[in-house]
């Protein structure tokens, strides 16, 4: 599996790529997940990918050589769009061609994409391209798409990116991303590659891939789990029934709701008039007398 982050920001681009492949427990690789198609000082062009290994390649392969029927390629169409309307045919054409042949041996035709950059003038776009070759591309409302295990490192995202987040703090966001994937799932895993974009360059400005000896990512880890912990310190405990004997002081759980209880399921042998039944019936009647003041 993989783990794959785009940013689509005022300043830029962010790409965030991990590297592990896994076909068993006992059969981890490494393979880059992160492609550049660039023409310096004309048009820059990032792909991730995640899925199937075999299609993923075949399609990165492919991609660069594709011509529609039009003769359009990634490297002379006009913008961005068209760049992942060729995108999409190229994936459709190695479906047409692979995956019959594929589900024969039971595997899926199984890819998704992130493919963003800029051509030109243009601004900067950033799109995620499905296993069918169809395509959505990020606006402002939804400034980042991820790709392959993607619950983990959604949260810290969600919180603190928007258009207009520097590409440093971006960047430095989609490496907690990728810290909390990596410790909640074995199929990621180092050495990640990390592009920084900035606008109208129409070149890679910055780039570095990063192994567990890069010593900012282990800042990184060690800060943020650092930090979460004093913050979760600080927040207060549950007070627990505090209402009751205290109306004055805040509480986030009181049982004084007759229906905050538990079903209770009562034991076959226990008699109708059992001290659990008692006790049951006098919680529910306390509940339901006034509050003397």
């Amino acid at each position: 599996m993989t783990y794959c982050v785009g940013m689509r920001l005022n300043a830029g681009l962010v790409f965030l790529s991990d590297s592990r492949t896994n076909a068993g427990v006992d059969q981890v690789g490494t393979f880059r997940k992160m492609s550049v198609f660039e023409n310096p000082g004309e048009r820059m062009m990032v792909l991730m990918t995640a899925g199937n290994l075999s299609i993923s390649q075949s399609i990165r392969e492919q991609l660069s050589d594709y011509t529609d029927a039009n003769g359009n390629t990634i490297w002379n169409v006009p913008d961005m769009y068209e760049a992942a309307r060729i995108l999409g045919e190229t994936v459709r054409t190695i479906h047409q061609r692979d995956a019959r042949s594929l589900s024969e041996f039971g595997i899926d035709f199984n890819v998704s994409m992130i493919f963003g950059g800029q051509i030109g003038t243009e601004r900067c776009r950033l799109f995620q391209i499905y296993a069918a070759g169809n395509f959505i591309e990020a606006h402002d409302e939804n400034t980042y798409f991820q790709i392959g295990e993607a619950k983990y490192g959604k949260p810290i995202i969600d919180r603190v990116v928007n258009p207009q987040t520097s590409l440093d703090d971006a960047a430095k966001c989609a490496l907690i991303s990728m810290d909390s994937t990596l410790r909640s799932n074995i199929s990621v895993g180092l050495p990640l590659d990390l592009l920084v974009y900035e606008n109208n360059r129409l070149a890679v400005t910055r780039f570095v891939t990063i192994d567990e000896k890069n010593a900012y990512f282990q800042m990184i880890r060690d800060t943020w789990g650092q930090q979460l912990k004093a913050v979760f310190e600080e927040i207060a405990a549950p007070a627990w029934n505090r209402q009751a004997q205290d109306p004055g002081t805040q509480t986030l759980f009181s049982a004084v709701n007759a229906n905050s209880r538990p079903v209770m399921v009562s034991h076959p042998n226990a008699a109708p008039d059992s001290a659990s039944d008692i006790r049951r019936q006098s919680f529910a009647e306390q509940s339901h007398t006034p509050r003397q003041h």
